[in-house]
């Protein structure tokens, strides 16, 4: 039903049910991991009325809510460096997991609001650092973008180049 992608290595499918609409990816040499993609492998839909929730567990720390999957929106990109600390990715060797939970969409998308109102209260979507854009939406009705946003987003333009290249 769900495969990822680490970049530079193969698609993994080989997801384990671990409970009830709860599924683990194993993600072994996780140290290296910048970004993961996760999708719905288009051969099983959601039922009508659910989605599921993305997370990740690093070793010694509790689940992390990433994101979320559904009908609507099948895969998503998510940067796992500013999932965990610094010191902890430097650990060679080390497994994390990837879970998904299906559950109700209305569930789901209580979940997913009560993780942005988190980053913005943390400040984590306005930092530059942790935010999971490349360039925070300003609001702004006439489409044009700040110099200041105009800057920010070539910087992590560039920045995304410059890692794709490297990885």
């Amino acid at each position: 039903m769900f495969g990822s992608i680490v970049p530079g290595r193969l698609v993994q499918t080989n997801l384990q049910q671990v409970d009830v609409n709860k599924y683990v990816f194993e993600l072994p040499n996780a140290h290296d991991i910048n970004h993961i993609v996760v999708f719905l492998l288009g051969t099983i839909p959601f039922e009508p009325g659910y989605a599921a929730t993305v997370h990740l567990l690093w070793p010694n720390k509790s689940w992390q809510m990433l994101g979320a999957l559904s009908n609507d929106k099948p895969s998503a990109i998510f940067r796992l460096k500013s999932a965990v600390d610094q010191d902890s990715q430097h650990m060679p060797g080390v497994s994390a997991e990837l879970g998904i939970s299906i559950e109700p969409i209305k569930s789901v998308e209580q979940q997913v609001q009560q993780m942005q109102q988190m980053r913005q209260q943390t400040g984590a979507a306005n930092n530059g650092g942790n935010s999971m854009a490349l360039v925070p939406s300003d609001g702004g009705a006439n489409g044009s973008l700040p110099l200041q946003t105009a800057k920010q987003f070539a910087e992590r333009t560039l920045q995304s180049l410059f890692d794709y290249a490297m990885s």
